[in-house]
């Protein structure tokens, strides 16, 4: 694209109200920017009464978008009801600006209902910042932590605090895991869920009972090292962000595709997105100032209806997870896998009854319905056995799913798991905002 140019995003969004998951209200963050600029919570909670505290049904989200013209456009048009797609539409009507958002499938069907169910900030990403003396990643972990305090503050009713337990079978793995989940401790400061810890061995078969005392290769547990994170419901954080964004005055429409735009001939700005009603067939044009991509691992296909000879900016990056039996973890503690055979780390994690085994950064062709291989549910299962007692089976897999990742292409890494995760912000000579890279704790700044 023809003068683009790159920024990142470095300050924080106001994202920050979530809306309850039927009758549970509304929660705002005190220390949101949009309380200093546009009269505080009063006057979300004044938009929120004046609807009855009832989001407006579909015909009247579609309505409002269908009721825009060249001299009576929105402010913003948002393309994606992922994380981040649900998180600027709040963000902007939260501001007092007229917002409309599309969403071709259902909010959070796609990457964002796939997640690992992690608020974290990144153990890893730490251990690449002190490595490699990244400071983009230190930035990143630093933002992150800071998200991570908020997020669970603001929806607890959805997230919650969650220990994960680090086993170590070589007596050198006590000092090196501890003292780098003590540094993630000193990063978080004052939003530190829970100070981390060392438990002996027998303190830690007390608390995960089907870890292993002695690991495939032979060798003895030394103990463990637990740590904090948070753990959330992906799928309905999400739908509580569009929810309340369109309780803050957004007309928001799942299954309304983006299918065209059109430009201003002079300045070569979008002005309008076709839009496609896909449960009807029918299609509309929604008039805007600002168009902001947040297409996620599709950015590039919205980019395309804008210049179809844009350069792609999208490295898809595939997350497989799969549901075991309860029985596979206790129910208040995860369990992290820091060595696989090719440098990948896999989480456990007790998960509505279940129990959630996975991993990410594996790379992958784009495709809208991604589904797991058969490698990457044996790849999860042999690495979580090495350090279980009970027998892993293929047949204990309840479900499995797959999730793409939109990371930011970057020609000077060999891998996915090198490119960094924090959010990119391409702003194109169209004048559209598009949003890629990035993870679901950080989706609000």
């Amino acid at each position: 694209m023809r003068a683009m140019k790159l920024g990142r995003l470095l300050r924080g969004s106001a994202a920050a109200a979530v809306v309850g998951w039927i009758g549970l209200g509304v929660v705002y963050d005190r220390s949101s920017v949009y309380g200093r600029e546009r009269g505080g919570n009063e006057a979300i909670k004044q938009r929120s009464a004046a609807v009855d505290g009832t989001v407006p049904p579909r015909v009247v989200q579609e309505a409002a978008l269908r009721g825009t013209s060249p001299i009576n456009p929105l402010d913003v048009l948002v393309i994606g009801g992922g994380a981040t797609g649900c998180g600027v539409a709040l963000d902007a009507s939260s501001r007092g600006l007229r917002v409309g958002l599309v969403e071709r499938e259902d909010f959070s069907a796609g990457t964002s209902s796939r997640s690992t169910k992690l608020i974290h900030g990144g153990v890893r990403y730490l251990e690449k910042a002190v490595f490699h003396l990244d400071y983009g990643q230190l930035k990143l972990v630093f933002h992150a932590l800071e998200e991570r305090a908020r997020l669970i503050q603001n929806a607890p009713h959805l997230c919650h605090p969650l220990p994960t337990m680090t086993p170590c079978y070589e007596w050198w793995e006590i000092p090196f895991y501890w003292s780098g989940l003590k540094l993630y401790d000193l990063v978080a400061g004052r939003k530190m869920l829970h100070i981390s810890r060392y438990h002996s061995t027998k303190e830690s078969l007390e608390f995960f009972p089907t870890l292993a005392k002695e690991s495939a290769h032979g060798k003895t547990l030394k103990g463990t090292v637990v740590y904090y994170d948070g753990q959330m419901d992906d799928a309905r954080v999400n739908v509580s962000l569009a929810c309340t964004a369109a309780l803050t005055g957004a007309a928001v429409l799942n299954h309304a595709e983006a299918v065209g735009v059109q430009r201003d001939a002079g300045t070569n700005r979008v002005t309008s997105v076709r839009v496609r009603n896909n449960l009807t067939g029918k299609e509309f044009d929604v008039h805007t100032k600002v168009v902001v991509n947040a297409g996620g691992a599709f950015s590039d296909e919205v980019r395309k209806l804008a210049d179809k000879d844009v350069k792609p900016i999208i490295t898809p990056s595939s997350g497989v997870h799969i549901v075991l039996p309860d029985y596979y973890s206790p129910d208040a503690m995860g369990l992290i896998v820091p060595k696989t055979k090719d440098g990948r780390v896999v989480f456990m994690l007790p998960w509505l009854g279940r129990t959630v085994a996975g991993t990410t950064d594996s790379s992958t062709k784009l495709t809208m319905y991604p589904e797991p291989h058969e490698e990457e549910i044996q790849f999860i299962l042999d690495a979580i056995s090495d350090y279980l007692t009970v027998k892993v089976r293929r047949s204990d897999v309840l479900s499995a799913w797959s999730g793409i990742r939109p990371l930011a292409s970057d020609p000077s890494v060999k891998d996915t798991a090198s490119i960094s995760r924090d959010h990119v912000v391409y702003i194109g000579s169209d004048g559209m905002v598009t949003i890629t890279g990035g993870k679901w704790t950080t989706y609000r700044r």
